[in-house]
């Protein structure tokens, strides 16, 4: 493993779910670690407790929209994990659902969601799937690569985006998951055109993320994806698996999905959408992933400067070393 030196580290969005156990993981191996986010408070658990660990961390006020606000910060971290999304364009209501455990509350966004009433957001940019999930994290990636102007770092810098599997449709409208292909293609077409050797992209994409405690009105949805995804491993070669007859089927359905996305740049081959059908197809065969997972992967990518474009499920469980080898299921790391 080459490693890369990142000994401080900017977490966009370190008080939230994935982004504080991003936090935890890169704590535990030494890195220096800021968060920036728009309350700038500490992160608490779900019961308001505020862990030990939480000390350890500089918490920032500012804002991914306009990184002035943390400008200096930039200029001196190594690298950078954006992890603010958004699933459900509901000014932030599912997640209060999620986090409080109130399954009334979250099957009423999951329910605005799919027949698109009650959108608090319609009319507005602010807080939408474009607004979050993609042009925060451009706007932070071109604030990140203007720090480094007039800079020769020894090793790539690298520039992290918490994306995700195409795993929701059509549940979750399809703007969700094209807004993460578009900022995925929006930073590597950035980086790209940076100096040679100084940044590389790196695109996580779990699929449903979980845990027990902290979410736990996941759990039993991640249990039923695990069994599906495990069930769909063991059928025996030469029988029809049922993610083949969905993918079959929307292919023929939709031989031009308006979901494809055409000229992605060359770490992001894969960024093309099918039909909701492949993504459902998605959904029964990659499994579920822990929280703690995704973060020890993120952290175990950002000091190896080898691991660059997409890193889907298969690569985290393989980066963490536990998923065995006739288990490969998601894109590998590519170089």
């Amino acid at each position: 493993m080459s490693a890369s030196p990142v000994r401080k580290l900017l977490v966009v969005g370190g008080n939230g779910f994935i982004g504080s156990a991003i936090c935890r993981a890169a704590l535990a191996k030494g890195i220096q670690v800021t968060s920036v986010s728009s309350s700038g408070r500490p992160y608490t658990t779900p019961k308001g407790h505020t862990p030990a660990w939480t000390s350890k961390v500089t918490w920032l006020k500012g804002s991914a929209h306009n990184p002035t606000t943390f400008s200096d910060v930039l200029a001196d971290v190594h690298g950078v994990v954006h992890t603010l999304g958004t699933l459900i364009e509901d000014g932030g209501k599912y997640k209060q659902a999620i986090r409080e455990g109130n399954v009334t509350k979250m099957i009423g966004s999951a329910l605005g969601s799919v027949f698109g009433f009650q959108n608090p957001l319609k009319g507005s940019s602010e807080g939408s799937y474009e607004d979050i999930n993609r042009d925060s994290a451009l706007r932070v990636c071109e604030a990140f690569l203007s720090s480094g102007q007039g800079k020769q770092s020894p090793k790539p810098r690298p520039f992290i985006y918490i994306s995700a599997e195409d795993v929701f449709r059509p549940i979750i409208p399809a703007r969700y998951i094209e807004t993460k292909r578009e900022a995925e293609m929006g930073i590597e077409a950035m980086l790209s055109t940076s100096l040679p050797g100084q940044y590389r992209g790196v695109y996580i994409r779990p699929s449903l993320v979980y845990h027990a405690h902290y979410r736990p009105l996941t759990t039993p949805a991640a249990a039923i994806f695990d069994l599906s995804a495990s069930l769909h491993r063991k059928i025996p070669q030469g029988i029809p698996k049922p993610s083949q007859l969905l993918h079959y089927l929307g292919a023929a359905l939709s031989p031009q999905s308006s979901l494809s996305i055409r000229n992605a740049p060359g770490p992001l081959k894969d960024a093309s959408l099918g039909s909701p059908l492949d993504s459902i197809a998605n959904a029964i065969t990659i499994p579920p992933i822990h929280v703690d997972h995704v973060a020890e992967a993120t952290v175990i990518a950002l000091g190896d400067s080898t691991v660059r474009g997409v890193v889907g499920v298969g690569c985290m469980r393989e980066l963490i070393g536990w998923w065995p080898e006739d288990q490969h299921h998601s894109t590998q790391k590519a170089i």
